[in-house]
């Protein structure tokens, strides 16, 4: 029987905090506009609040370049309304988790600074330096050919001592390394302990399985022979001492509290996957593995993608959870966050005539699902990724930015430079992190009540019709759906939170039909048309149907056809 734990029963609402609620017309989100939704939060039947970094920064990656992890980023706010948020987070009986960014650190920070300061500084050896390589006519080269994931190499030339500086993110994000035992006990004691002796309930743990490098450092394999600089994931994912890192924070800090912690993983297999979430390894309690929200895409790279059916789909949420089936270990269910597009864009139908809908069938899709249930901000109203006549300036994340950089660098003068930016620009426009970060469409007033200044990054167009004030109210609106699957998932939580999974209809390119069945071998039977199409509704097993939700009204539903994206879940008897 699977362990009852809060944590797995939780639903989790992360905040991205620039592009949340400002509360002082900066054109910022901020920790007080957070608290002032906080009732609005708790409505939704939230029971966590992922808070996305807050820390101090330069900004250069949106916070996940921390310059100081004891401190709050000034336009966020105060360390005294982080503890408020905290206050007000208990008063209402939900709880809050951080992101937890100990990969690297900003070039900005304290401890770099030293680092880069000379050869024999203490803290040289707390990030990886590497001496340069010269080809035969004395050219200066990186240490090897790994590729960024920001582009470019993943090595930095640092003219003050004449080394390279490894960074797998931007040149402004240096990694930490790991290997070194006052490196990884100062992370433990200024990162992880000092914001749970104020109180947070835990933290979702950024690039978890990349702390540990393979310390040869060589080149990697040939991936793309038109690039100078390849992805190299095999040096750094799942690294020979990954788990011992893991198992000694676990044992130092976080055993000592009763806490959550999420990672994220990304990849991985399922023998991989339960090292790091079974509960007899102490290391996490669940991950986030990207199976499903990277369907159709080149992992090694998010700008080259191919068309996907439902049939990819289905087998992407079955590998994403699978790997806890008659084990100890716990999933996560998320289909939207920070780094990627909007639901409704990627998976189901963001045309005004089926928007609303297609928004619907995923909600049920995700509070069906088991394992513990992640809601990005925005995702409960429907928000959308951005128009695709908005131009490549209306971008600002330096992921999109650099990765257009390059390729007009590259490809700028050719005579089909036009089509190759167009296409690139689809590509731009489905799949950029800008399209998760556009402002929180609270009302359909000016700047979408984000901000009474000008916000930081453009609002969507059509928040006049895509806002928080016209659905709160409004028994047909997804907002409402949402409120109202979430309360079925935890009333029927040992069939939709801890049930076993099975689909029924893998090759169907039209329906998604799968039965969910406790330890009592009650069933639940989810059937939902990802078309606009109408399909046949087909009984897949036996048993008397017993209609518990659907997102089409009980009046219009036909017993044998499924309208347009419609879902319905029963009961089975």
């Amino acid at each position: 029987m699977t362990k009852r734990i809060w944590w797995k029963e939780a639903t989790v609402y992360q905040i991205w905090p620039a592009s949340y609620k400002d509360s002082n017309g900066d054109g910022v989100g901020d920790i007080p506009g957070i608290i002032s939704t906080l009732d609005y939060i708790k409505d939704l039947g939230v029971d966590v609040i992922w808070l996305s970094p807050m820390y101090e920064s330069p900004q250069d990656d949106m916070g996940y370049d921390i310059s100081d992890y004891e401190k709050v980023y000034s336009k966020y706010g105060t360390l005294e309304d982080l503890d408020n948020l905290i206050e007000q987070t208990h008063k209402r009986g939900m709880k809050l988790i951080l992101d937890l960014v100990i990969n690297h650190t900003s070039s900005e920070h304290a401890w770099f600074k030293e680092s880069r300061s000379s050869k024999t500084n203490p803290k040289r050896d707390w990030y990886i330096w590497k001496p340069p390589v010269f080809d035969k006519d004395g050219n200066r080269h990186p240490p090897n050919n790994w590729g960024s994931y920001f582009s470019g190499s993943t090595w930095t030339y640092d003219e003050l001592t004449g080394e390279y500086y490894l960074h797998l993110f931007a040149s402004s994000q240096p990694d930490l390394n790991w290997e070194n035992v006052d490196t990884r006990d100062a992370i433990y004691k200024s990162a992880v302990e000092f914001w749970l002796k104020r109180g947070v309930d835990g933290f979702r743990i950024d690039t978890a399985g990349m702390y540990s490098k393979v310390l040869s450092f060589e080149n990697a394999p040939i991936t793309f022979p038109e690039s100078e600089f390849q992805p190299c994931k095999m040096f750094h994912q799942h690294g020979p001492r990954i788990h011992e890192f893991h198992k000694e924070l676990y044992d130092k800090i976080i055993s000592k509290y009763d806490v959550m912690t999420v990672g994220e993983v990304g990849h991985s297999t399922r023998e991989q996957s339960l090292k790091y979430v079974s509960e007899e390894e102490k290391e996490m309690n669940m991950m986030f593995l990207f199976d499903v929200v990277e369907v159709g895409t080149d992992p090694s790279d998010r700008f080259r993608c191919k068309d996907f059916n439902l049939v990819e789909f289905k087998k992407a949420i079955q590998s994403q959870g699978e790997f806890i089936e008659g084990t100890d270990a716990w999933s996560t269910v998320f289909i939207e966050n920070h780094d990627q597009p909007r639901s409704i864009s990627r998976f189901g139908n963001d045309s005004p005539e089926f928007r609303v809908q297609s928004g619907k069938a995923l909600a049920l899709l995700q509070a069906t699902l088991t394992g513990t249930e992640f809601i990005y901000q925005g995702q409960e109203i429907g928000m959308t990724n951005l128009p695709r006549s908005w131009d490549i300036s209306e971008y600002l994340d330096i992921n999109s930015v650099n990765y257009y950089r390059h390729f007009k660098e590259k490809y700028g003068k050719d005579a089909d430079f036009k089509e190759k930016s167009n296409k690139l620009m689809d590509s731009i426009n489905l799949f950029a992190r800008d399209n998760a970060r556009s402002p929180v469409q609270w009302t359909a007033g000016k700047e979408a009540g984000f901000t009474t200044g000008k916000p930081w990054t453009r609002v969507n167009d059509n928040y006049k019709e895509i806002n928080v004030e016209s659905q709160v109210n409004d028994k047909n609106s997804l907002f409402t759906f949402w409120k109202n699957i979430l309360k079925i998932r935890k009333e029927y939580k040992d069939l939709f939170i801890y049930g076993s999974f099975k689909i029924l209809d893998t090759e169907n390119k039209q329906v998604f039909t799968f039965l969910k069945t406790d330890q009592n071998n009650k069933s639940a039977y989810v059937a939902i048309n990802f078309s606009t199409e109408k399909a046949p509704f087909k009984k897949l097993v036996d048993g008397e149907f017993n209609l518990l939700y659907s997102n089409v009204p009980k009046a219009e539903a036909k017993e044998g056809i499924l309208t347009p994206y419609e879902a319905r879940v029963y009961l089975l008897s």
